[in-house]
């Protein structure tokens, strides 16, 4: 069979879930296995990063500069962490035979210390479960890199044995630089991961290394974290030279604490008169689990409410919601930041998806700039708007449909010259 018959076939063994934006030269990956078909690639990768904290595998399928568009949540969910494996298969186009650029995508494994594998006809099938079990060993996202010299091959598909393992989402109680410190443990993990790995065959002594689909008497099939390999091996490889410019990679420093809020002393949460403090009362009163969005209902993540489950970049929160809490708090300008493409695609495919928008107008982490009126840019999902002070209505609103989207404006004024408490713990 064809390498993306190969692919796919992998895939159908391994995977729960399966998003694609096509392109070439992956769009009969995803037409072979029946991939769900997404707006962008953000929202791709949000959905999958969703049904990872559902216990779900997922895989989202992407041409290279489909990379570009998803690398915000890639990156976010190395510090973050994930549960169950999300795996990027990315279709790069070396020679831009149908592209508008010929990037290579590994950089972005460096760039979000995720594992890239790159798989030859030999372990393709093995790279695909590989790719999983990474995902999941060190609770990040997975890249696997295939070029068209391998999927218009010929490749014999060989049964790889399935590893399920349980990622985990950094603990609630680390700091940002806790969670980045978390981070670089793992990611020093995955350098002695990469080095033992048995898809890399290298043999011992100088010679000619090819990586992933190139020949070679010697194959690296891990580009990131690089092995080692002997001194004045000549490297052959499609695209740029990145294990050549990689080859004294070393991994990030250990020793650095895990930073806790219990050892800093204090939780930030929302101001002493946020207009938006009763609206979360009754989510809390309600045992709703939310996913909170980057801004201020990031806060939701902390005491004293505690409600939000994992937050990974701006305007992320519908996509991930629509595939896990079926709850989402969103600010207007995240909303208009890039949320709102998440919005369309929720509404095109009728997810059942509550999604509160809090509108203040402003951007209240980032100094108070203006944020234009959501409500025009929203008609056609027939929004409810409710007054952040009314609790009657707010209480008769707060549900979870049984199918379709349903939009809830809450608007409410911050208080000038505002700070976010803090909370002793």
């Amino acid at each position: 069979m064809k390498g993306y018959e190969a692919v796919a076939e992998a895939l159908r063994e391994c995977v729960d879930t399966i998003y694609t934006v096509p392109g070439y030269p992956v769009t009969e990956i995803g037409e072979s296995v029946s991939a769900v078909v997404v707006t962008n690639e953000k929202t791709a990768l949000e959905y999958a990063l969703g049904d990872s904290l559902s216990g779900r595998r997922s895989c989202v399928i992407v041409k290279h500069v489909g990379m570009n568009a998803l690398c915000d949540p890639l990156i976010n969910a190395t510090t973050q962490g994930l549960v169950s494996g999300v795996v990027i298969i990315v279709g790069d186009d070396p020679e831009a035979l149908f592209s508008q650029n010929s990037q290579d995508s590994r950089y972005f494994g460096e760039l979000a210390q995720c594992p890239v594998i790159e798989p030859d006809r030999e372990t393709l099938s093995a790279a695909v479960a590989s790719a999983f079990e990474a995902s999941e060993r060190f609770s990040r996202v997975a890249l696997l890199r295939i070029t068209p010299t391998l999927l218009n091959e010929d490749v014999q598909l060989v049964e790889a044995v399935q590893m399920i393992r349980h990622g985990r989402l950094a603990d609630l109680d680390l700091t940002i630089t806790g969670r980045i410190a978390r981070a670089d443990k793992g990611t020093a993990g995955l350098f002695a991961w990469a080095e033992r790995s048995p898809l890399n065959r290298i043999k011992g002594g100088a010679g000619e290394i090819g990586v992933g689909a190139v020949g070679g008497e010697s194959h690296i099939v891990i580009p990131y974290p690089p092995p080692s390999f002997p001194a004045g091996s000549r490297i052959i490889e499609i695209g740029r030279p990145f294990v050549r410019e990689h080859q004294q990679l070393l991994p990030p420093q250990a020793g650095r604490s895990l930073e806790r809020f219990t050892d800093r002393g204090f939780f930030r949460t929302f101001c002493r008169n946020c207009p938006f403090k009763p609206l979360f009362s009754l989510l809390k009163e309600a045992k709703m689990q939310v996913i909170p969005d980057i801004g201020c209902s990031f806060l939701l993540m902390n005491p004293p409410y505690s409600l939000g489950i994992a937050s990974y970049c701006l305007g992320s929160s519908i996509a991930v919601a629509a595939q896990s809490t079926g709850v989402a708090v969103i600010g207007d300008g995240a909303l208009l930041h890039s949320g709102i493409n998440s919005l369309i695609d929720c509404r095109e495919k009728d997810i059942p998806l509550l999604v509160i928008v809090l509108a203040n107008s402003r951007m209240a982490m980032t100094g108070g700039q203006s944020v234009p009126d959501i409500r025009p840019y929203l008609s056609w999902a027939d929004p409810l708007e409710i007054a952040a002070e009314d609790t009657d209505a707010l209480s008769d609103a707060l549900f979870v449909p049984e199918s379709g989207l349903k939009v809830i404006i809450v608007r409410g004024v911050c208080p000038e010259e505002a700070e976010y408490e803090k909370v002793e713990c």
